[in-house]
């Protein structure tokens, strides 16, 4: 079942990165958002390599895994993979589907091309990561 244009606005508002973006914004980011199924087991994004897609859970859960070890479990509305894609290095964690997923999905591309088009977008995203990656810088 796909999940309508208004839920899917209303899971991109609750990222973090997105929080503080207007509903016009909202419905900029929706647009480019595909939604995708994936069975379990799979891996979403492997540890080291180049970042190109950012991701929504909307159902299902998965292990997030560095240096091979499990730091965490993620499940509907938790989000990855966005450090990647701003800062351009590698991912920083392996995470792995431990159910059938559903999940949007922003490409690199389509992501770099919102921020081009949307500097009130851009700002709202540095900020944001900006928060999220300082506990780590101290």
């Amino acid at each position: 079942m796909q999940l309508g244009h208004n839920s899917k606005i209303d899971l991109i508002k609750r990222v973090p990165l997105f929080s503080s973006a207007s509903r016009r914004e909202l419905e900029e980011i929706a647009s480019i958002a595909d939604e995708i199924d994936l069975p379990e087991g799979r891996v979403l994004i492997s540890e080291g390599d180049t970042g190109r897609e950012f991701f929504v859970l909307i159902d299902g859960t998965a292990d997030v895994e560095r240096g091979g070890k499990k730091v965490a479990s993620i499940g509907p509305g938790d989000f990855f993979g966005e450090i990647a894609l701003v800062t351009k290095t590698p991912r920083n964690a392996t995470i792995t589907t431990t159910s059938p997923v559903r999940a949007l999905v922003i490409t690199d591309r389509a992501f770099r091309q919102l921020l081009d088009h949307s500097p009130q977008i851009a700002v709202g995203v540095l900020t944001a990561l900006a928060e999220r990656l300082a506990p780590t810088t101290l």
